[in-house]
């Protein structure tokens, strides 16, 4: 099928429920990881140190989505009702089946957790089964070794790096690592993610 462009829906796992990005998510999302240095020292730019410095990155994020550059979604820890990160489709090139997903970040408690792990699976199910891509990539600094492992942990195939390809805020240059699933390769990701799910204690 000819694939489509994603629409701001709400994918609902065991453990983590994603739903369309909003102002109304502000205050769980400073609570989950305002202030932490670790938690946005990959994202660019400063870290928001209050909740309003939170609101301004916020804002611009919806702002994009509503000229169709992003697909934003709060992820919502079940358990607790509460948002604690955010996660996109960015890079959306319908005509050529692929997007991206990024600019994704978790509170600091939830790492190592299933919650990168099902928020994965929900996200490349719908893109690869609901909306025909044929390619979905991923991408991070060469230095943040942390992402580069969680991605390979969800099967994608390290594809190489743009070297010198972004100035981050203190002026240093990064090579940007990319990674990709394809779609004739999402069937076997799927199972090793879905089994991955169902084990005692998940690295997410």
């Amino acid at each position: 099928m000819p694939a489509r462009t994603p629409l701001p829906m709400t994918l609902t796992g065991r453990q983590v429920r994603l739903e369309p990005l909003s102002v109304k998510h502000l205050g769980d999302l400073f609570e989950a990881g305002g202030g932490d240095e670790e938690v946005w020292r990959w994202q660019g730019g400063p870290t928001p140190q209050t909740q309003a410095e939170l609101g301004a990155k916020l804002a611009v994020l919806l702002e994009a989505a509503e000229q169709g550059l992003y697909v934003p979604f709060a992820v919502i820890h079940r358990a607790t009702g509460q948002a604690i990160g955010w996660t996109t489709y960015m890079d959306i090139n319908v005509a050529d089946e692929w997007l991206e997903i990024g600019w994704t970040w978790y509170g600091r408690a939830y790492w190592r957790s299933a919650v990168n792990t099902e928020s994965k699976l929900l996200l490349l199910t719908h893109a690869f089964e609901d909306l025909g891509m044929g390619r979905v990539q991923l991408k991070t600094d060469h230095l943040n070794y942390r992402s580069q492992a969680a991605i390979e942990r969800l099967g994608a195939r390290r594809e190489g790096a743009l070297r010198r390809h972004r100035r981050r805020p203190d002026g240093t240059w990064r090579d940007t690592v990319y990674f990709s699933i394809l779609a004739d390769e999402w069937p076997a990701a799927k199972l090793r993610l879905t089994a991955r799910l169902d084990e005692p204690e998940v690295a997410g």
